[in-house]
């Protein structure tokens, strides 16, 4: 198992949250997901080393932006 940390700007609400999370989810490999408003940050557990541009991607996707 793999932790990374993730940093999202534009999330103001518990609704920006569960976006982020469950466009993440989704990613191959990904086994669990938390994303915290109040610190901007996304850790997220999967079975291997994930590709940055996909996180980035899975965040766009939600509507917001990777550091």
């Amino acid at each position: 198992m793999v932790a990374s940390t993730y940093t999202v700007t534009g999330m103001t609400c518990g609704h920006c949250v569960n976006a982020v999370t469950e466009e993440i989810s989704h990613l191959p490999g990904v086994s669990d997901v938390r994303v915290d408003l109040a610190s901007g940050t996304a850790e997220v557990v999967s079975d291997a080393p994930l590709d940055r541009e996909a996180v980035r991607a899975a965040v766009e996707e939600a509507g917001y932006q990777l550091v």
